[in-house]
């Protein structure tokens, strides 16, 4: 099974926490992959997207810790994502040195009512020769804005913004607006407009599947019959 960049920083955050993370749900036996509990684990089913975009996650302190994270899907499907741990004071060097890197053309993916007109982006305009590099900043709604507000090393890179048209299916978290959606509904939207329209697919279909298995050992419930697993199962099929 391949370890990815999300799987990485979480045994790191794990190893350097000086007391026990205390979320709810914390003494569940969960699959240290997905997150999910053991006996509802997706790991074996994770498709894996063929893409030219990469994805930068740049994640709250204790968000990577969250069993409910869904920045990991990202990770799950898109061989090219980054993942570092935010530092208002101490960004990581190796993160800085990746949004220089020539190879990439960074967007940061945010509300464009956040941001001056002028760095607000309608479409991804590659030069010749770059990669997108989608940077999503991936915590709760107050965290992503205080890491937008104060990650000075960001402000010179476009802001690319959706306008969802559907309220989230997320239903795992609380969220404080109705239009938010969850970080790995917001790459979907954004790959989608990128032109990777069965990679948003999928990746909406992974979400789904991610979120029906959380809910289900939640809430000690049976999968249906009829399950996300299966949707995807069909579509892997006809691609």
């Amino acid at each position: 099974m391949r370890i990815h960049a999300v799987h990485t920083l979480y045994e790191e955050r794990l190893a350097r926490s000086t007391r026990p993370f205390l979320a709810r749900g914390c003494k569940v036996e969960r699959c240290r992959q997905c997150m999910l509990r053991t006996h509802l684990c997706i790991c074996s089913h994770r498709p894996l997207a063929k893409s030219n975009a990469a994805f930068l996650l740049v994640m709250f302190d204790d968000e990577i810790l969250k069993p409910s994270n869904t920045g990991r899907l990202i990770a799950d499907l898109f061989e090219d994502t980054f993942a570092y741990i935010w530092s208002r004071t101490e960004p990581n060097q190796d993160m800085l040195a990746l949004l220089q890197d020539p190879q990439w053309q960074p967007y940061v993916v945010f509300p464009a009512e956040y941001a001056e007109p002028e760095r607000v982006a309608e479409r991804v305009e590659l030069a010749e020769g770059k990669r997108p590099l989608f940077i999503m900043l991936d915590g709760s709604w107050a965290e992503a804005k205080k890491m937008f507000r104060k990650s000075p090393y960001l402000n010179q890179f476009p802001v690319l913004s959706i306008n969802p048209d559907k309220p989230s299916r997320y239903k795992v978290r609380e969220a404080s607006k109705e239009n938010q959606l969850g970080t790995a509904e917001v790459a979907a939207r954004i790959i989608d407009l990128f032109g990777e329209h069965d990679n948003a697919e999928m990746l909406d279909l992974w979400f789904d599947v991610f979120r029906e298995n959380y809910i289900t050992g939640k809430m000690n419930r049976m999968l249906p019959d009829d399950s996300s697993l299966k949707a995807l199962q069909t579509f892997m099929d006809a691609h």
